[in-house]
């Protein structure tokens, strides 16, 4: 294990240009999600081409207590960066001071922290305009019903900046003279999960929820309604469905016609960018605070492209 003060002697390598061996920590918000576990393979996968880099990957599980230990451990091993994703948007306040304090480099990655504003030195942000995913979503989804009709809403979990960046945009598109004659009719959460969604839009369906449109924070939600109305033998052309992320299933269900939106994150993208922000920290290089990846939408007409 590397001490504390070996800090001194990896900067002066640096600087000297000797090759150094370094290690990223990196602490996920948890291992068992499709679209997160693209984002931490995709660090993984790239660490593994680049000389001298090690990726050491924890999985909070959701437990913020858990994720900001897993940090601490981290710090104590004598990490050379952290890449967190974490739990909550408002736990990154105080795990960006601890990093601070013990001078450890430190990226959050794909959820913002409630402090992205003013990061100290040595911290960045990499990853998407989440108000960008829910403003491409809804807009055609509203298109879609011509701008009238009933909507529900499933959220992720709340306290995400995906959570909340998505849900605002859908509120904003829906409050826009265009699909002002949309109405919410139920908005919940089903923490970004699809049994979760499936058990959500099962207990709407029971109590006899009428709507036209199902706006999903993301896939695995949208697939969880999917699966619900099929089972209760509602059309799949009876009801305008969207998600976020363009994961495999989701391009799946667009294809077969279940699904008829949603929206590509660039979990490569996001991955990458997070691995050259820490390494480029590390060894004193000037980096953006803020370092966005674009959302792109995706429809049947273009969904070839993103099937590759």
């Amino acid at each position: 294990m590397k001490k504390f003060f070996a800090s001194a002697a990896i900067a002066a390598t640096l600087m000297t240009g000797t090759a150094h061996a370094e290690t990223i920590g990196v602490a996920m918000s948890l291992f068992d999600d499709n679209w997160l576990t693209g984002l931490r393979t995709s660090m993984e996968d790239y660490g593994k081409t680049l000389d001298g880099v090690k990726i050491v990957t924890e999985d909070g599980q959701g437990d913020i207590a858990k994720q900001q230990s897993q940090v601490d451990n981290f710090i104590a091993s004598g990490v050379d960066a952290i890449i967190i994703m974490l739990v909550d948007a408002d736990s990154g306040a105080a795990i960006s001071k601890t990093a601070a304090a013990a001078g450890v480099p430190l990226i959050f990655v794909n959820n913002a922290p409630s402090n992205v504003d003013s990061l100290p030195d040595k911290q960045a942000f990499v990853g998407s305009n989440e108000e960008q995913a829910g403003t491409l979503e809804t807009q055609t989804i509203c298109k879609m019903l011509g701008g009238k009709g009933k909507a529900v809403i499933m959220q992720g979990q709340l306290g995400t900046t995906g959570q909340r960046g998505r849900t605002k945009a859908t509120h904003d598109v829906l409050a826009t003279p265009e699909c002002k004659g949309i109405e919410i009719v139920e908005e919940q959460t089903a923490n970004w999960m699809r049994t979760p969604a499936l058990d959500l839009m099962s207990n709407w369906l029971s109590a006899g929820l009428e709507f036209d449109a199902v706006i999903a924070n993301n896939d695995e939600m949208a697939l969880g309604a999917i699966q619900s109305l099929k089972a209760a033998g509602r059309s799949m052309d009876s009801v305008a469905i969207g998600g976020v992320d363009a994961t495999a299933d989701a391009l799946q269900a667009l294809e077969a016609g279940d699904l008829d939106v949603t929206v590509f994150q660039n979990a490569v993208g996001q991955g990458k960018g997070a691995v050259d922000a820490a390494l480029k920290i590390v060894k004193g290089e000037p980096i953006e605070k803020k370092n966005y990846i674009p959302f792109e939408l995706v429809t049947k007409e273009n969904l070839a492209q993103y099937k590759k």
